[in-house]
């Protein structure tokens, strides 16, 4: 379990989430922040554990098949060409501020309009994420009880959200404490947005 929660934690490295919730920290007024933020990682969760027991019953499904592929040379293949396509990807980076944008409309106020957009979020985060796979390939490989791979899937979806919800919490105590030296730099990423 240990093995496939590394590959979680490389896929809680959800730059857009991570984009939008600094941005929500950004624009929303007093209040606001506490009740949008929660409702959106509470969306993504879900978008990633409802991805993840669909992905989990499929490789469950293909049973040897996954237990070869993760124990053969192609596996390991597969791991090195993610890691270069994370690499390349996160030194060309991009901007995303037009799609960070039309993310942020729904997101003003508190509705069920916030926890669909985190679904989403987290449903094309996972589904277009190489270490999301490869560390389910590993939860269903690895020899455990039906039962507890299932439930671990609990704690699979909750380390792929550990980034972003470690960028709310911090976005959070800065607006509780804006004179820090993080809320001094957090007002000048606010008084310079275009930059940004």
């Amino acid at each position: 379990m240990l093995h496939a929660l590394t590959y979680a934690f490389i896929d809680s490295i959800n730059v857009l989430l991570i984009a939008v919730v600094v941005a929500l920290g950004l624009m929303l007024p007093a209040g606001r922040y506490r009740w949008i933020t929660p409702l959106l990682i509470i969306g993504d969760w879900l978008g990633v554990a409802v991805l993840a027991l669909g992905v989990l019953f499929v490789f469950d499904g293909l049973g040897d098949k996954i237990k070869t592929l993760v124990e053969s040379p192609l596996f390991g293949v597969l791991l090195i060409l993610t890691g270069i396509a994370t690499a390349v990807m996160t030194w060309r980076g991009g901007d995303s501020s037009a799609l960070v944008d039309r993310i942020l409309r729904p997101l003003r106020t508190p509705s069920m309009m916030t926890v669909a957009t985190g679904f989403v979020l987290g449903a094309i985060q996972s589904v277009t994420s190489g270490p999301f796979f490869l560390g389910l390939a590993v939860l269903s490989a690895g020899g455990l009880p039906t039962l507890d791979r299932y439930l671990g899937l609990i704690l699979y979806a909750s380390v792929a959200l550990s980034l972003p919800t470690l960028v709310a919490i911090l976005v959070g105590l800065v607006r509780l404490n804006p004179t820090s030296w993080l809320g001094g730099m957090f007002q000048r990423a606010r008084d310079n947005r275009e930059v940004f």
